[in-house]
């Protein structure tokens, strides 16, 4: 069950490279004030015909590596590459050779502090930078070392003067002091990285309100250490959730079938490619008096949706009626015979029901672009105003029905319906699920003759509340 909640959030850009390369333009804000001194750097070279050293001196955190490896995204014409740790100096700058781009920035990786460095390794770096940069292949290439301590700078600086002299680290400061983005642009940084890492999730989303998001800013010195204090707070938030849960680990999943088929809604209401609920678009759609008891607590509402794996999944009306229809006990039966409805199974709602977001959601398949079949015709739509009718007095009977087609096309090992959650207030679930793979999962099914985004958003955030309730996370 500790796997419905991953989250991610890097503090370090080795981390969110790994994972997230194609990503970066989404997360990465230039830091002005460092890009108006490489492109300084960049016309004094010109105008020397040679190229440069940098020393670039940054707190641990402050986001030296990010800004250096990320410089073409924000300066046409720039070539970014990295020396690691690894890899000998002397042997990289002897192969490199002249570039076409307009600036070549060679980062020094993994010897930021004093202690990674060895005096005789630091002494020969310097001699092979300095006759590197005054030669044809190194013209148009400045060498960024990053320091994040003074001893290394100081010996830096101190190696570089007696070695090259003013035309090694220039004439005026010997090294460029980084600070990284403002802290006004911390909470920024943090949406952009939390959205684009974990499938388009807010702050609210994971546990975490405005007024705290702006009280651990105030209290970080660089980015990377605001990001490491708001890992921490997901995380805490995240197992004092689990803890309220522990008597029943489970996932609450709405499925939404209603006869004008609100795929869009739906849509316009959940994130990522899991049809995860969007609790800031929830509350948004709605001014049904639960959104003013819920305006207390969103932070807690979005950190219970995220644990619960809190998904809104369509039912389409056809695959609807073919369940009730090839899946109806004697009850069900008997009240679809009254309704005037067929009761001949077309043995077609197994197929149906493997093209839906539920059956997606079961197989943990992304919920891409599906492709539409012809739209229900009016027979279509009025047998499911009929199962609607039926369901604002008996939805047991049609819930029933859609537990046992999750069983014969094995998604799920058995059900149970109108099973209350067992926490500090009675909640009963329409649909109780055991899946081998994902455990108990909770389906509350929202059957509708026509529903409208606002109504999909209140009985999603209503079903979220009283399970908060329930479980004493929202008092």
């Amino acid at each position: 069950m500790d796997e419905q909640l991953q989250i991610f959030v890097p503090d370090r850009f080795d981390m969110l490279q790994r994972r997230a390369a194609a990503q970066l333009d989404h997360i990465v804000v230039p830091v002005d004030v460092a890009l108006k001194h490489i492109k300084h750097v960049s016309t004094d070279m010109n105008a020397a015909g040679r190229g440069a050293f940098l020393l670039f001196r940054g707190d641990s955190g402050s986001g030296k590596s990010t800004f250096l490896n990320t410089l073409g995204m924000f300066l046409e014409g720039v070539e970014v590459l990295s020396i690691s740790r690894d890899q000998p100096i002397e042997g990289v700058l002897s192969d490199a050779h002249p570039t076409a781009a307009k600036l070549r920035v060679l980062i020094i990786e993994g010897r930021d502090a004093l202690r990674e460095v060895q005096a005789y390794e630091l002494e020969s770096a310097i001699h092979d930078i300095n006759a590197f940069i005054r030669t044809s292949d190194g013209e148009r290439t400045v060498v960024v070392w990053p320091v994040n301590a003074d001893d290394l700078e100081d010996a830096l600086v101190e190696t570089a003067k007696r070695v090259g002299g003013d035309s090694l680290l220039g004439v005026a400061e010997p090294s460029f002091r980084f600070s990284g983005p403002p802290v006004n642009q911390f909470i920024d940084i943090a949406r952009r990285t939390i959205g684009t890492l974990n499938q388009g999730a807010t702050l609210a989303d994971l546990g975490v309100s405005d007024e705290r998001a702006q009280e651990l800013a105030a209290s970080s010195a660089t980015i990377g250490h605001f990001l490491g204090l708001l890992r921490k707070d997901l995380l805490l938030n995240q197992t004092h959730v689990q803890e309220l849960l522990e008597q029943e680990r489970c996932r609450l999943w709405i499925v939404v079938a209603a006869g004008n088929d609100p795929e869009g809604d739906i849509a316009g209401l959940t994130r990522g490619t899991s049809s995860t609920a969007d609790v800031e678009r929830l509350i948004g759609a709605t001014n049904a008096n639960i959104v003013e008891e819920l305006k207390g607590y969103p932070d807690k509402l979005g950190i219970l949706g995220a644990v619960l794996d809190a998904k809104i999944l369509h039912l389409p009306l056809v695959t609807a009626s073919a369940l009730a229809r090839d899946f109806a006990d004697q009850k069900l039966t008997d009240a679809m015979i009254a309704k005037g409805l067929s009761v001949v199974k077309a043995n077609d709602a197994l197929v149906r029901l493997a093209q839906s977001d539920i059956a997606r959601a079961f197989s943990a398949i992304p919920m891409g672009p599906r492709t539409r079949g012809p739209k229900p015709g009016p027979n279509s739509v009025e047998a499911f105003r009929k199962l609607s009718e039926i369901a604002s007095k008996a939805d047991q009977l049609l819930n029933a029905a859609v537990g046992r087609a999750l069983m014969a096309a094995g998604y799920i090992t058995n059900f149970e319906t109108e099973k209350d959650l067992r926490g500090t207030l009675t909640r009963y679930t329409d649909v109780v699920c055991a899946s081998p793979s994902l455990g108990i999962v909770r389906l509350e099914v929202m059957w509708r003759a026509s529903s409208a985004r606002a109504d999909i958003a209140n009985y999603a955030l209503t079903k979220l509340y009283n399970y908060g309730r329930a479980i004493g996370l929202l008092q």
